[in-house]
């Protein structure tokens, strides 16, 4: 693979430390980080979480680089208390790497890069998320794709397909692709843009069982309120770590399934 997609997975790294990139360090831990990518794809990345205008605040009470929980509303950085040490180590273990399948791979199972916004404006977006959508945009435009051309495509859980897979679970994944598929999919649209619901809405089949599971009622329905596409990425990854969690009983879980209140125009 490139050395422009390892790139990918590196160009953000001042997000980490909360430096703009204009002012951003050219390496951290020795590895040479902030490059620009290729083809545009991490402003088109960019347009598909966030809106095309000037940022602008839209949590006034919230001015961190750590992410906002859609699911919570807590800052993920003091729900999960992250120290800055083992923040620092995995952070170099995210970037110290010359393979990017490998580091696709890691980014995938990342908790550290998960407690990261895109921006300060966008609060509820995710590092995680819009470093994924940037290297699978990459990929498929270097593939000889334009982005009228890509899919969101429903594979099997644990399938991963290198630096194309957005997200994985235990239930299923999803990936960016050009390719024609018997599988769920629905097209992206002509241009990118935040319309993670309307894709959504439109895959041909879903992963989730709406017709009877009312955990996955109130994800999906959540998920067609969503624009966002780093944001949804990042609450369907919170809400299934919520659903695992060992609840008291039955009922104690039933009572407690988290409903997102109204939305805020940067989770949107």
């Amino acid at each position: 693979m490139s050395d422009a997609l390892v790139a990918a997975f590196r160009h953000d790294a001042h997000k980490f430390t909360g430096e703009s990139h204009a002012d951003a360090s050219p390496t951290v831990a020795g590895v040479p980080v902030n490059k620009p990518v290729p083809d545009g794809a991490d402003a088109d990345a960019a347009a598909l979480s966030r809106p095309p205008q000037s940022p602008r605040q839209t949590v006034p009470t919230h001015t961190s680089h750590h992410r906002l929980s859609l699911l919570t509303g807590d800052t993920v950085s003091d729900t999960h208390q992250l120290a800055s040490p083992a923040i620092d180590r995995q952070v170099q273990a995210l970037i110290a790497i010359d393979d990017a399948e490998t580091a696709h791979a890691r980014w995938l199972n990342s908790d550290v890069a998960a407690a990261f916004n895109e921006s300060v404006y966008y609060p509820y977006t995710s590092l995680k998320y819009h470093t994924l959508l940037v290297a699978a945009l990459l990929d498929t435009y270097q593939a000889g794709n334009d982005f009228a051309d890509l899919r969101l495509i429903v594979d099997p859980a644990h399938e991963r397909h290198p630096c194309r897979t957005v997200f994985s679970s235990e239930r299923f994944a999803l990936r960016i692709s050009g390719e024609t598929t018997d599988r769920p999919a629905a097209r992206l649209g002509r241009r990118p843009s935040r319309s993670w619901a309307s894709t959504w809405t439109r895959l041909t089949a879903h992963p989730l069982e709406t017709d009877h599971d009312r955990y996955d009622m109130t994800l999906d329905a959540n998920l067609r309120r969503i624009r966002s596409w780093s944001t949804a990425l990042q609450y369907i990854e919170d809400f299934e770590q919520w659903r695992c969690r060992p609840h008291e009983s039955p009922e104690d879980t039933e009572a407690s399934a988290p409903e997102m209140g109204t939305a805020h125009e940067g989770a949107n």
